[in-house]
């Protein structure tokens, strides 16, 4: 489709340039029922998705930018919209060990590795192939010592808009040496829109199919314990808003500043694609389903969003959205019981992540 064809009110030349030879361009997903996913190739940053409420509504339910500049500048500091990895969250001292050899990455988050470093998949500048008008096809190529990390991986990442309103992420690398893979998707949702300001994400009611979760430190790095949910603010099981214990004096919400945590999602076998979490606004109707073949939801509400300023001069102070990542959990090499994110030679990695968008009936 022409880019210039967009609902959500953006300019394809704001995200045209060149970084380091490659080609920057706006791109955009459109379905029969009127959603729209608009996406840049840098750091594969979803910019815009626009669902619609229970009175036909449509608005954008992600935080999003302008333009490139801005989008790079806010996902290289917030990580917003953009693919993560080679490895998600957090490594304690930067530091792994594969087949005897330990291996050290610059750290960006004292005492841990971010995301990554300050280079990871967030700023990279994806090949993109628009194979219709609902589907991209985004490819990167991560050399062998690139970031610290051994081996020459392809990866590609799969971008659906479907007709049954779902934003579909597949994941799919193979490397040439072994490695650890571990990515995600860094989105950050408010359901009943974005504004000025956007308004907070305490009152949007959760649900998470999870009986654990991991417990972090001072430094919000895992502690390498795998807790029960009960008698906690952690207990999704059942609806509850995001704000209605956030400000509990539990350690936990300290240390994260609120939530910031990996869940232990519940599987009846690894890898199978089930249901993970349920999100509503109760103010719009908007509802989102999170489904994954992953073991782990990361739910971080947004605690440090400082105000920044985004697309269409919309605002984003703390807590106005929330990421629900899908991944294996953080800090595997430090904690091997953890489910195994080494990717061997040759194997090949697959992941699927669904935000499922319809209106509570």
């Amino acid at each position: 489709m022409n880019n210039n064809d967009n609902l959500t009110g953006l300019r394809p030349e704001r995200f045209q340039t060149l970084i380091e030879g490659h080609k920057t361009d706006l791109y955009v997903l459109q379905n029969k029922n009127g959603m729209e996913v608009c996406i840049t190739n840098y750091g594969g940053i979803v910019l815009s998705i626009l669902a619609p409420d229970s009175h036909g509504e449509f608005k954008n339910v992600v935080i999003g930018f302008d333009s490139i500049d801005d989008a790079i500048l806010q996902s290289n500091q917030f990580y917003i919209g953009a693919i993560i990895g080679p490895v998600a969250g957090r490594v304690l001292h930067g530091a792994f060990c594969i087949n005897g050899k330990t291996y050290q990455l610059p750290m960006n988050s004292l005492p841990n590795l971010l995301h990554s470093g300050k280079n990871g998949f967030h700023t990279k500048v994806w090949k993109a192939k628009q194979l219709s008008s609902n589907q991209i096809q985004l490819t990167h190529t991560h050399y062998d010592g690139e970031d610290g990390f051994p081996g020459n991986m392809l990866i590609t990442v799969m971008y659906t808009l479907t007709e049954s309103n779902s934003f579909r992420i597949e994941y799919e690398a193979v490397s040439d040496q072994d490695t650890l893979f571990n990515p995600t998707h860094h989105a950050y949702f408010n359901l009943a829109g974005t504004g000025n300001p956007t308004s907070t994400i305490e009152n949007h009611k959760m649900m998470i199919d999870a009986d654990f979760y991991l417990p972090i430190d001072e430094h919000t790095n895992n502690t390498g314990e795998i807790l029960t949910v009960n008698n906690t603010p952690f207990d999704f099981r059942q609806y509850h808003t995001i704000g209605e214990r956030i400000h509990n004096p539990d350690i936990q919400l300290q240390y994260g500043h609120g939530y910031d945590h990996c869940f232990v999602l519940r599987k009846t076998t690894a890898h199978e694609l089930s249901h993970a979490a349920t999100c509503i606004s109760p103010e719009c109707g908007r509802k989102m389903d999170v489904y994954t073949t992953e073991p782990g939801l990361i739910m971080y509400t947004g605690n440090y969003l400082p105000g920044i300023r985004g697309m269409h001069d919309t605002s984003y102070p703390r807590r106005s959205a929330l990421c629900l990542e899908t991944q294996c959990f953080p800090d595997t090499p430090q904690n091997p019981y953890f489910p195994d994110i080494l990717l061997k030679k040759g194997e090949i990695y697959n992941q699927v992540s669904i935000y499922q968008f319809s209106i509570v009936s």
